[in-house]
């Protein structure tokens, strides 16, 4: 039997959006994980901040402390590379879990919108785990998001964003036209308009690059020149909108990836460069 055109359409229109319904449904779903003990080499303590879980390891009096957050559907498993060369160098670090990632509690991931609340939570902790320190921060995509749209205050003394999206409408449409092609830009209006219904967060909430003008911190943006999820160009505007005292670096050659991982001792030479800089006490 033959369908008029029109019919084979409508029908593969309706099952487009079908699937991009349940690609919202399937993003939004929690991202759980056991993860137990921190390796033993890291001397890691097991804490619980309200639903947050993490690892605390303790540095050097002075040396200051830095926070490091995961992105989306990892957890604080991914911050281990990063956790061992800040351990190294002295400093006391605290990897969280994300709400809805890992051993953390949540019903949902919300793209940084409630994220937000686990890293307001984490630097109220460990400001009193680590009384006189300086504080900084390392967030990774939704990591970086989080930390910006949490709006730290009191102010940190340093923050390092890796390849955060400057807002939740680009960071879809670049993912879907990575996988879709062509059709990622008509399928992006179906998966961002499901926030406010699905996760009960408004697009408007999910505008990094508008938080980012309010920062005083002395700010690190990362990124990579290959990554086609927070293009270069998307990175540089955000570097744009921060306010003074801020340094860029893109990657060259490094896609959406664990920088930490892909540059080596060049990350760990610029992000503890940096980190030294602000957080060191005389």
């Amino acid at each position: 039997m033959r369908y008029p055109k029109t019919w084979l359409l409508a029908g593969a229109c309706l099952a487009g959006i079908a699937a991009v319904l349940g690609a919202g449904e399937v993003l939004s779903a929690p991202s759980r994980s056991r993860l137990g003990d921190a390796p033993p080499a890291l001397h890691a303590s097991t804490v619980h901040i309200g639903s947050v879980a993490g690892w605390m390891i303790r540095g050097r009096p002075g040396a200051g402390a830095v926070l490091l957050l995961h992105g989306v559907r990892a957890n604080r498993s991914e911050m281990l590379g990063r956790a061992r060369f800040l351990v190294r160098a002295g400093y006391t670090v605290l990897l969280i879990d994300l709400p809805a990632h890992g051993e953390s509690g949540g019903e949902r991931i919300t793209f940084g919108a409630r994220e937000k609340e686990g890293v307001q939570a984490a630097l109220a902790w460990l400001r009193t785990q680590a009384p006189g320190e300086r504080i900084g921060a390392i967030g990774v995509s939704l990591g970086a998001a989080a930390l910006v749209l949490a709006h730290p205050a009191p102010a940190l003394d340093a923050v390092v964003l890796e390849s955060m999206y400057p807002t939740i409408e680009e960071a879809v449409s670049n993912r879907l036209r990575v996988r879709l092609g062509v059709l990622g830009a008509w399928s992006t209006p179906l998966l961002v308009e499901q926030l406010p219904w699905r996760v009960q967060v408004a697009p408007s909430a999910l505008r990094p690059i508008v938080d980012i003008a309010a920062m005083t911190s002395p700010v690190f943006i990362i990124s990579g020149t290959a990554d086609t999820q927070t293009p270069a160009t998307e990175t540089r505007r955000i570097f744009d909108a921060a306010r003074s005292n801020k340094a860029l670096w893109l990657v060259e050659g490094a896609a959406h990836v664990n920088l930490h991982n892909y540059a080596g001792p060049d990350y760990e030479q610029r992000v503890g460069g940096f980190l030294a800089d602000h957080l060191r006490q005389p």
